[in-house]
């Protein structure tokens, strides 16, 4: 049946309001104290397989003198191997695809621009070195400007290129780079003032892209999903994802 309503009149509409508002409001109040369901949690562990294991063996292999190394500057053993446990899954996946012998001649040769590889466990490149090298020239304290050596006895830049090479061969001496990374990083982003979680996804992603770029850069690309463990792979994860779960998951 149709109603006709004059004009100025909403006698119809009032009772009708009356009659429906209160189940209306009543849905509102229901969806929003509802949970929202949230994406399911990747496992990682399952996902990385024997990557994952290899890289849980490294760390029972060598966390013996890994973590006295960062207790020594009052740091997170446990927040550090966050920060680069996807680089040892990544290392253990393509340790054994790569040839780098002619990427080292060009880095010592002709620089980051011409190669900026992956070295070693911690996958560590040639220009982020050289950033730390920098970086900790500036640090206060002369006992961690001299972790590295001397920077300025070199008589040329590709003996310089060739330091650099040589450290990040050297697990002890990715170590100290990681020591620093973790310094600098306080320093200049204040991470100490950031909960635990907040303080992973941001040092991971700051060691994953660049700690050299400025907070609203790295905070940019905190859930981006660049992180493969294959030369040609359509599938990309989260960096700082798997740092959170590792250090949710496994961490001890």
């Amino acid at each position: 049946m149709n109603l006709l309503i004059p004009p100025g009149r909403s006698v119809c509409l009032q009772v009708n309001c009356r009659r429906y508002l209160p189940s209306f409001y009543i849905s509102i109040i229901i969806f929003s104290i509802s949970p929202i369901a949230s994406p399911q949690q990747l496992n990682y562990r399952e996902i990385f397989g024997d990557n994952w294991k290899r890289a849980e063996d490294f760390l029972s292999q060598n966390g013996e003198w890994m973590e006295p190394a960062m207790n020594k500057y009052n740091l997170s053993y446990k927040e550090a191997v966050a920060v680069i446990f996807p680089e040892l899954i990544r290392y253990s996946a393509l340790r054994d695809k790569i040839e780098i012998t002619l990427l080292k001649a060009l880095y010592i040769n002709k620089g980051k621009d011409y190669a900026n590889f992956s070295i070693g466990q911690f996958q560590m490149k040639p220009f982020f070195a050289e950033k730390i090298r920098e970086s900790a020239a500036e640090l206060s304290s002369r006992k961690l400007r001299r972790m590295l050596g001397d920077s300025t006895g070199y008589n040329d830049i590709r003996t310089y290129r060739a330091s650099i090479v040589s450290d990040l061969e050297d697990i002890r001496m990715q170590t100290n780079y990681l020591v620093l990374f973790l310094i600098i990083c306080k320093e200049r982003f204040r991470t100490d003032l950031m909960d635990e979680t907040s303080r992973v996804r941001f040092l991971s992603t700051a060691y994953n892209t660049g700690f050299y770029k400025t907070e609203t850069e790295i905070r940019a690309m905190i859930d981006r999903k660049f992180f493969s463990t294959s030369l040609v792979s359509k599938e990309h994860y989260c960096y700082s994802d798997i740092s959170v779960y590792w250090y949710n998951y496994s961490g001890k």
